[in-house]
């Protein structure tokens, strides 16, 4: 059985806000931080879950990495299982989440929606889980 995990990384122009603001609105554990310079975020890691996600402040550097307003649109989004849908959904709109897809269930099974955060990150939330396969394919 593979160990291999993968976690998801994004960039924000205003990364502490940005912490903040998805363990308020959906409901992401607050795992660690490193501070960068200047109010800045370096690391930090937050949890859904059994899956983490990892975000800092967006700074020029060797990955060239844009923010969604930088690049005028997002680039990837980001699935997350939930256990209650409508409950997360709610909290999303209770916190100001602004909902592009609304909830609805799909030819696939899912009962889910989609949301931006507060910078223009594409998050899927749904009851859809695919099966993970015990080995890795690649590490054959």
């Amino acid at each position: 059985m593979s160990n291999t995990r993968i976690f998801p990384f994004l960039r924000y122009e205003d990364g502490p806000a940005a912490f903040e603001w998805l363990a308020t609105a959906f409901g992401f554990k607050k795992q660690m931080i490193v501070p960068g310079p200047k109010g800045t975020i370096a690391h930090a890691q937050l949890s859904y879950g059994g899956g983490v996600v990892i975000i800092g402040t967006a700074e020029p550097d060797e990955m060239k990495m844009k923010t969604p307003t930088e690049a005028g649109g997002s680039t990837q989004g980001i699935y997350v299982h939930v256990d209650d849908v409508a409950a997360h959904h709610a909290r999303a709109v209770a916190h100001g989440a602004e909902i592009v897809t609304p909830m609805e269930e799909t030819p696939y099974g899912s009962r889910e929606y989609v949301a931006r955060d507060l910078e223009g990150h594409l998050w899927s939330f749904g009851s859809y889980a695919p099966d993970i396969p015990d080995t890795d394919p690649g590490s054959a």
